[in-house]
């Protein structure tokens, strides 16, 4: 919620919390903000998730190419040292 207060100032704020008393009344002000608390808390859950993922799926992708890169360099150092060892003779 730290972020939404950067877009408002506190004048701004109070009008939202005006609008809100109105609308809903002071007795559903508790639950909506405890209905708002859980749908935050799902959705930073959702995210983490969805990155822990994503990176899982990377690191393997990396893993991949760590690999087939170390096969490249160790046939690339090969074919030098023979070529060299043609050229020495």
């Amino acid at each position: 919620m730290g972020y939404i207060l950067l877009f408002f100032s506190g004048g701004e704020i109070m009008v939202v919390v005006f609008f809100a008393l109105l609308f809903f009344g002071a007795e559903a002000i508790p639950g909506l903000a405890r209905t708002i608390g859980k749908g935050m808390r799902e959705f930073n859950k959702a995210t983490a998730d969805l990155k822990n993922e994503f990176e899982n799926h990377t690191a393997d992708i990396k893993q991949d190419l760590t690999k087939l890169t170390d096969k490249l360099e160790k046939g690339t150092s090969e074919t030098k040292r023979k070529i060299d060892d043609e050229l020495k003779d």
